[in-house]
């Protein structure tokens, strides 16, 4: 079966950070792009970060860039989202979710559109308050 869980959400004061981490079971992630969404009750999901199966590209939406950063460890079977200087708009509930690289095209690549995955996680909340 397979399976994504995000964890590593919490409560955190405006300016810290958090690291989520999003964790395959089921399926190695060697051949697969991972994105990170977030989103608030009654908005759209917002693609935050992407990550290409090989690693070499990484995408990020303009709000989190230089703040936050992803990461992939294929040891751990694992996607990190390092987020720093976390401030009050980033509070939401992040999920993963993953896509399989099925051309070498898409090994190098990857998509913050919602629509290009295909295995999603349950989600982690991140609150952003003092």
């Amino acid at each position: 079966q397979l399976q994504l869980v995000e964890s590593g959400g919490g409560l955190v004061q405006p300016g810290g950070s958090l690291r989520l981490s999003c964790t395959a079971s089921g399926f190695s992630l060697d051949n697969y792009a991972i994105g990170w969404f977030r989103q608030i009750p009654g908005k759209e999901r917002e693609g935050v970060s992407c990550i290409s199966p090989s690693r070499g590209m990484k995408d990020y939406v303009d709000s989190v860039k230089g703040r936050f950063t992803i990461s992939k460890d294929n040891t751990k079977n694992t996607v990190f989202l390092q987020m720093n200087n976390l401030k009050p708009e980033d509070s939401a509930v992040y999920s993963c979710a993953a896509v399989f690289a099925s051309n070498s095209a898409r090994y190098y690549s990857c998509s913050r559109d919602a629509d290009r995955y295909d295995y999603w996680g349950q989600g982690t909340q991140v609150t952003v308050s003092s």
